[in-house]
């Protein structure tokens, strides 16, 4: 058993992936979290330059939200190196995957990864999160606070919330998170990073379809209020006809203006 934590994010293996943008080439990675074998995937320009990093945090949980290469290729091709961890115990990773638990340390070690990957400036890393990866990315953020930037969208915020919203949820929640908010407060309050928010330091832009039904916009009312209450930098994109999902030529319109949102951070 590798013992060694000072190892989180180091790299076991790379292999080449089949990319669907030809601008890009991608690599399966291996990477050290927590004493596991934590598998992701890499989306990187095709040339040698510099790049900001981009940590890619994906939704869903399982099978159900798994990285889509389209999706990275599509960032990497507005100038980034994007890793997204696939979280424990998918895709032939290591462990189990623990909805915002302790699968939290994939996101942190892949941020690491990132900032000692060769073609990434280490001092200008962004955290980016969709879906019940807004969770993961605000803890994130709080975790690494050299992080440049944050972009949460369609996000989680808090997971009492989401055990209250998506009746849907509750078998999965009650099985990974060991019970009910009612029983359990403090382990639904641990992952939900609004009790934590002071600590969070970086600029953040929030985006969110007002007509979401699998994460409320109400996920990204209290975010903004609760930053806004410590006096944080926090910009609101939010769309008043969208969904959780949004059209095609708008989804790619958004990508090219949060990308140049974070391209125009600059370190305090």
């Amino acid at each position: 058993m590798h013992t060694n934590q000072k190892c989180n994010g180091l790299i076991i293996e790379k292999q080449p992936f089949p990319s669907p943008n030809p601008k890009v080439r991608m690599y399966m990675i291996t990477y050290w979290s927590d004493e596991l074998r934590v598998k992701g995937l890499l989306a990187e320009p095709k040339d040698e330059q510099i790049y900001d990093g981009f940590l890619y945090l994906r939704g869903g949980i399982k099978s159900v939200g798994m990285v889509r290469p389209a999706r990275i290729g599509q960032f990497a091709a507005e100038g980034f190196i994007v890793f997204a961890p696939f979280y424990r115990g998918n895709r032939g990773g290591e462990g189990n995957e623990d909805f915002a638990g302790n699968d939290r340390v994939d996101a942190y070690a892949a941020f690491d990864l990132l900032k000692q990957y060769h073609r990434v400036n280490s001092k200008r890393i962004h955290i980016f999160g969709f879906s019940r990866g807004g969770i993961m990315a605000l803890h994130t953020a709080i975790a690494r606070k050299e992080a440049l930037s944050v972009v949460t969208w369609g996000g989680v915020s808090d997971m009492i919330l989401t055990y209250e919203e998506r009746k849907d949820l509750r078998k999965m929640l009650k099985r990974v998170i060991g019970g009910t908010p009612n029983k359990y407060p403090e382990r639904y309050q641990d992952r939900t990073p609004l009790f934590f928010i002071e600590k969070l330091t970086q600029p953040i832009l929030i985006i969110h379809g007002e007509k979401d039904e699998n994460v409320s916009i109400e996920h990204a009312k209290r975010l903004e209020e609760r930053l806004t209450s410590f006096g944080r930098k926090v910009e609101t994109w939010y769309f008043a006809n969208y969904t959780h999902y949004f059209p095609p030529a708008m989804n790619r319109q958004i990508v090219n203006d949060l990308c140049s949102w974070m391209k125009s951070k600059h370190e305090a």
